[in-house]
């Protein structure tokens, strides 16, 4: 399992980080509208489609993106998209988490399936417009989540149950604690402070000048607790049902929204806090 795990982690740094770090946004766009739309195929098994449906909506969530591609959007500013796309995820990503595992196929499967549509959508056009603002204003979003999930990580294996009297949400990810949750806030603060202080056109930067200091320490402590709400919503998706990885397609890591889950959330939320 931890040979395939670092094959796979190889081989798609060898694909990403030449696609990332080309001149123009393009193959970046292109790379990430092709994984965006396995994770749609992915969505659609997780949510009771079969093979030729679920490609269906795979192809769906590929003609939103092409099209707000080819609509320019990729370049326009979207404050008032990004202010509705973050709302949303807000109040419906805490309801949803509060519903359960039970209370998701109480949902109609056809409203799960458009809002799956709309969330890789979103995730699909704030990554691409992170893209074309710059490499390092989007690896500044990246390496947020990834920080974030690696020192929760950390702070769970090493204080996980020492300060609070419960897990963070035992029916939907038992592994998961409020140590964790605190030890990844405490990452991305160190993250944000030394990036600003390094310099850079980054997202900590942006909001550093234009709010200050301690605005951006509460937006990135956000950003952090929101990547979790992503985090667990994907969880309660496959829990649902009933699998533990949503898909096979990357050896050793899953499926595509096994990796992006905590993205989903944060990149609509990140463009609405560089719009504000």
């Amino acid at each position: 399992m931890l040979k395939q795990r670092v094959i796979t982690a190889i081989v798609l740094l060898a694909i990403l980080l030449p696609a990332l770090f080309y001149r123009t946004p393009f193959p970046f766009s292109v790379l990430a509208l092709l994984l965006i739309a396995a994770g749609a195929w992915e969505w659609g098994r997780l949510n009771g489609l079969r093979q030729a449906g679920a490609l269906g909506l795979s192809l769906v969530c590929v003609l939103a993106c092409g099209l707000s591609w080819v609509g320019g959007l990729l370049e326009r500013p979207l404050p008032l998209l990004w202010a509705i796309a973050g709302a949303a995820w807000v109040l419906f990503g805490g309801g949803l988490l509060r519903l359960g595992v039970a209370g998701w196929p109480r949902i109609p499967q056809s409203l799960r399936l458009a809002g799956g549509v709309v969330v890789l959508w979103l995730a699909w056009l704030a990554i691409a417009q992170a893209r074309v603002i710059g490499i390092e204003f989007l690896l500044s979003v990246l390496v947020l989540v990834w920080v974030a999930d690696i020192f929760a990580y950390f702070a769970g294996r090493t204080f996980g149950g020492r300060f609070s009297k419960g897990k963070l949400a035992p029916s939907i990810s038992p592994g998961k604690s409020w140590e964790g949750v605190w030890g990844g806030m405490a990452g991305v603060v160190v993250l944000s402070l030394a990036w600003v202080y390094l310099g850079g056109q980054t997202l900590y930067s942006q909001l550093a000048e234009r709010h200050g200091m301690p605005m951006m320490l509460l937006a990135v402590i956000f950003l952090a607790a929101m990547s979790v709400v992503g985090d667990l919503f994907e969880s309660l998706i496959k829990r649902s049902a009933g699998v533990k990885d949503s898909s096979g397609l990357l050896p050793g890591h899953g499926g595509v929204l096994d990796r992006i889950d905590a993205l989903l959330p944060t990149l609509p939320l990140a463009m609405m806090l560089a719009n504000f």
